[in-house]
């Protein structure tokens, strides 16, 4: 099995160190998952202009060539005016949806005051549910201030948050691997 995390920014780095702890707690406690981290800061990606995805080239198609490889995925997004990143939104955009239907998703984000986390309830869901994912009923939300000077998460609550997420995410999938394997032997 192989878990994506996606960073949804190309600026900061506060949210790509909590999708990069989700991994390790993943990791941690399920060695045998495969993780990978996937930061769009890395990344050149061309906007969406409604072409087919398959069409795209150089970074694009290697970023979404990484997303339709994962077996299910944790995603972050720093929260600017009330919303998501614009790099996450045209990530988004950009793929397939039957590249991730039925797939485990599971959510983070980052922001500057405590009222930023209903994005995740009013945005990523439902745009998880477009893209018929299954969603983790958890998620993290992580404020400036549950960080220290050296950007190293320090509140232990949202540290259990985040090994809550890892857990579901993991048991999500295991599960969903395990009844489309008994599917299968019945047809």
């Amino acid at each position: 099995m192989k878990l994506l995390g996606i960073s949804g920014t190309i600026i900061g780095a506060k949210t790509s160190i909590v999708v990069q702890k989700v991994l390790e707690e993943v990791k941690k406690h399920h060695p045998n998952v495969e993780i990978e981290l996937l930061d769009l800061r890395k990344y050149e990606l061309q906007f969406c202009d409604g072409r087919n995805p398959s069409t795209y080239t150089g970074d694009t198609k290697k970023v979404l060539d990484i997303i339709q490889s994962a077996d299910f995925y944790i995603i972050g997004t720093p929260i600017f005016q009330g919303s998501l990143s614009g790099p996450l939104k045209n990530l988004f955009d950009l793929i397939n949806p039957k590249d991730i239907r039925h797939k485990v998703m599971g959510f983070v984000a980052t922001g500057g005051t405590y009222q930023h986390y209903l994005v995740i309830e009013n945005q990523l869901k439902p745009i998880a549910g477009f893209f018929r994912a299954f969603v983790a009923p958890g998620y993290v939300y992580v404020n400036n201030d549950h960080f220290n000077k050296d950007n190293e998460i320090i509140d232990q609550d949202v540290l259990n948050r985040i090994s809550d997420l890892a857990k579901e995410v993991v048991f999500m999938q295991e599960a969903l691997k395990s009844s489309e394997e008994k599917l299968e032997t019945v047809i």
